[in-house]
């Protein structure tokens, strides 16, 4: 009878373990939480209207300093000009902000008003709507020549200067990977002086390149109609807002009151 009875415990034991097995292999922590919206597997992703109406009601972040003068009203494309890259999207300014709409490749403005060669800091707030690749491409002037802040490229992820010594934002010394979100926006800062150049993303610095002996170019191709000082997006939908430029009267001396937290 015992030797009968063996066998049956084996499998009622073999099942038990089975089923502990079988909770352990749950996901901990899962409810039913559809019915208070917080679910985010659940969730109906939003529509590029409904991030850029929640964008438009987020206040600006601060910026410290004094000098600062805006170069977009925030209504009209006043200053500004088609970059005429081939394939573009449509450019369009509304609720404060400028969209550069996802095209076939790049699509961006050119500032039309004159700009320093050196010794100047732009800051800017700007927002991946729609896409997956640089939502943020901003040629600056740099003495003679002029170069690239890319923001979100190479797939999503990569900040860096293009080009430095002819390499580009994703193969030199200034290359950042950083997970951006779509629809959140982020403070850039960039500063140029004869002897350096600077960048900030939010309070992370991502650039700090010293300027003797180095070639600074910008990456062959459309970009180039961006100089002397534009953006433009890749394949992605870019908003852009609160753009300031001010001077810096003494070259390579930071303003302590506005240099961001390393």
């Amino acid at each position: 009878m015992i030797q009968k009875l063996i066998p049956l415990c084996l499998v009622c034991l073999a099942a038990g373990m089975a089923g502990c097995e079988s909770d352990r292999a749950k996901t901990p922590g899962v409810f039913p939480q559809g019915a208070r919206g917080d679910n985010p597997r659940t969730e109906r992703p939003l529509s590029a209207t409904e991030v850029l109406r929640r964008a438009a009601a987020q206040p600006l972040s601060p910026v410290g300093g004094d000098g600062w003068r805006p170069i977009f009203n925030g209504e009209t494309l006043q200053g500004w000009k088609l970059s005429g890259f081939a394939g573009a999207g449509e450019v369009e300014c509304q609720q404060g902000m400028m969209l550069c709409h996802m095209g076939n490749l790049f699509t961006g403005v050119t500032y039309t008003n004159p700009m320093p060669v050196a010794n100047y800091e732009v800051t800017l707030e700007v927002m991946r709507v729609l896409g997956s690749d640089f939502f943020c491409g901003l040629t600056f002037p740099v003495q003679a020549s002029h170069c690239s802040l890319i923001v979100g490229g190479w797939g999503g992820s990569v900040v860096g200067l293009s080009s430095l010594d002819d390499q580009d934002a994703s193969d030199n010394e200034t290359t950042n990977f950083i997970s951006f979100e779509n629809g959140r926006w982020y403070r850039l800062r960039l500063r140029v002086t004869e002897r350096s150049i600077e960048a900030w993303v939010e309070q992370k610095q991502v650039v700090d390149v010293a300027l003797a002996g180095r070639k600074i170019s910008l990456r062959p191709g459309d970009i180039e109609r961006s100089a002397p000082f534009g953006l433009c997006t890749w394949v992605t939908t870019g908003a852009f807002r609160d753009i300031r430029i001010r001077r810096i009267e003494r070259a390579g001396v930071a303003d302590p009151e506005s240099t961001p937290a390393r």
